[in-house]
């Protein structure tokens, strides 16, 4: 609920503290600016000249919340706790993990599961995530932002930050990391969906991802420990089409094109599901 993170938060505007107001229905600020929260239970805090544009349909989140809750990537998850609770994140109760680009808040909801008595901020541009994540967790409250603009965190007020298959503003996250913080990325191989890639025409991963994220991050990071989560997946048609419906194939293909080649494969489709997770430091 947002009452676990409010005081973590603060105003886009102006930067001060936010907190709940008597009715538990907005957040303001000791500026005067007030944020109402939306009855799906998350709040925005998107300055006024923010472009949602490039956030996430409701098509596209329904689809991955359709294929997550079918525990297709659950072996992601699994991987993603271990890791978090190897950090050390959750030896002190009152802690705070951030989700950037959270989605439908499936990934950190494994991880607060894994670290008793941490918050979760699940942060995401798009409204049909947001609604979706908001009720990811108990511990948890969902909030709109852009990743590339200020985050609406205080300075080094997280123990951890989750970034899943999604944009990477490595200065904002140095800042809202504590001193000894760490940085959970995970990210596709070049091995990942390769099945479909080929057979469907979708977006082929970069041989050098890995070289490139560590590049971007280095400024403010040490690359720490990394694996590599590797399983088969055996996908319907109706799923292998949601894997492709719920991310950034989902801007480059035509879905009319994908269910004419999907029907020519047979049923299930093998598919390998191949994820990299390295912290940083």
């Amino acid at each position: 609920m947002l009452r676990d993170i409010e005081r973590y938060l603060t105003c886009p505007h102006c930067r001060l503290g936010l907190a709940l107001d008597a009715t538990g229905r907005a957040l303001r600020c000791s500026g005067g600016h007030s944020f109402d929260i939306a009855k799906q239970g998350y709040v925005s805090l998107l300055p006024g000249d923010a472009h949602t544009g490039t956030g996430d349909t409701a098509e596209m989140v329904a689809a991955r919340a359709d294929f997550l809750e079918a525990g297709h990537y659950r072996a992601i998850a699994e991987a993603l706790a271990t890791a978090a609770a190897a950090t050390g994140a959750g030896s002190a109760v009152g802690g705070l993990v951030a989700d950037l680009g959270t989605g439908t808040g499936y990934y950190l909801a494994r991880v607060l599961d894994a670290l008793d008595g941490t918050a979760g901020a699940a942060l995401d541009i798009s409204k049909f995530a947001l609604r979706r994540a908001a009720r990811a967790h108990p511990r948890a409250g969902a909030v709109a932002c852009d990743a590339w603009r200020p985050l609406p965190l205080a300075d080094a007020c997280a123990d951890l930050v989750l970034n899943v298959f999604a944009p990477r503003n490595g200065a904002e996250i140095r800042r809202v990391l504590r001193p000894g913080g760490s940085l959970l990325v995970a990210s596709p191989t070049t091995r990942h969906l390769r099945e479909l890639v080929g057979a469907l025409g979708l977006l082929v991963v970069d041989e050098e991802k890995e070289r490139r994220i560590d590049e971007k991050l280095g400024p403010w990071f040490t690359p720490g420990p990394r694996t590599e989560v590797e399983f088969e997946l055996r996908l319907s048609r109706r799923d292998a089409a949601a894997v492709v419906g719920m991310g950034p194939n989902a801007w480059h293909t035509d879905p009319a094109a994908v269910a004419g080649a999907l029907a020519q494969l047979p049923e299930p489709v093998a598919v390998t599901g191949s994820v990299r997770i390295a912290e940083y430091r």
